[in-house]
């Protein structure tokens, strides 16, 4: 059995991070699948999606301050387009466009202090992720 869902996310700064384990608690457990695997998949070139800890805010922020000197934003790049988001893409490549949970009792299993996360990183901008849900 498989079942797709999809979450449109509007982002509000430059560089955020969102919480969607909730949204995608709801899309696992309204598909019916007890036991699998979700997949989660960002459909941008200048945003990603990770786990980390998502109880102390400090930790994202630190993540966001790390990507920033690897690829700061008024760096010298060759993709100078109108934009000027080349930066993003990078720190979009490190983190990766998705990501792969389980399923167990109709729920994603996340350890006690991982979250999944949106990671923005060319905002603000309204985001689609798609949602699959594989279960027997």
């Amino acid at each position: 059995m498989a079942h797709i869902g999809e979450l449109s996310v509007q982002s509000r700064e430059r560089t955020e991070f969102i919480k969607l384990e909730g949204e995608i608690a709801k899309i696992v457990a309204d598909s019916g699948v007890r036991d699998g695997i979700c997949h989660v998949y960002v459909l941008h070139t200048t945003a990603g999606v990770m786990i980390n800890e998502g109880a102390d805010p400090s930790v994202v922020h630190d993540i966001g301050a790390k990507l920033a000197k690897l690829a700061p934003r008024e760096g010298h790049y060759t993709h100078a387009d109108a934009e000027r988001n080349a930066d993003s893409n990078i720190k979009a490549a490190l983190i990766g466009s998705s990501v792969t949970v389980p399923v167990k009792n109709g729920a994603p299993v996340l350890g006690r202090w991982q979250s999944i996360f949106l990671c923005e990183f060319d905002g603000p901008r309204r985001r689609q992720v798609m949602i699959s849900v594989i279960g027997g």
